[in-house]
C-alpha cells in the first residue's frame, strides 16, 4: 500500500496563512508547522526530503521555532542520524486554533 502524494496546493496554502498570522515565521517555518499538521511530515528528514531542501536547513529551523515561543517541540531525536521528529508546541497550537477559527468565519456577501 503505498502512502497518497501531499495536497501541494493545501500545503503552500497553510504556510502562506500562517505566515501572514505571525510575522515572525519565515515560509519555512511555517511549512514546518502545516507538514505536521496536514500529515504530511513530522520529522526533519522526511520534510526536507519532500520540500527537496538540505537537512541541516531544517534542523535550523526546527530550533527557532521551539525557542519562539514553544512554537514546536522535538518529540524525538536519533543521535546518528540527527532525525528529529516534531509536533505543534503550546505556542504552535494556539497559532494553528486561530488560523481555523480565522477559516471559519462567515463571508459577507459581496456587493
Amino acid at each position: 500500500m503505498t502512502r497518497a502524494e501531499p495536497d501541494a496546493e493545501a500545503f503552500v496554502a497553510m504556510a502562506e496563512r500562517l505566515a501572514r498570522l505571525d510575522p515572525r515565521l519565515s515560509l519555512l517555518q511555517a511549512g514546518l508547522l502545516a507538514a505536521v499538521h496536514l500529515d504530511i511530515a513530522h520529522d526533519s528528514r522526511s520534510f526536507a526530503r519532500l520540500l527537496g531542501i538540505e537537512h541541516a536547513l531544517v534542523l535550523r529551523e526546527i530550533t527557532a521555532l521551539c525557542e519562539a515561543g514553544d512554537l514546536l517541540a522535538v518529540t524525538r531525536r536519533d543521535e546518528r542520524t540527527m532525525r528529529t521528529f516534531f509536533a505543534p508546541g503550546t505556542g504552535g497550537g494556539r497559532l494553528l486554533s486561530v488560523l481555523h477559527s480565522v477559516d471559519t468565519l462567515p463571508v459577507p456577501p459581496a456587493g
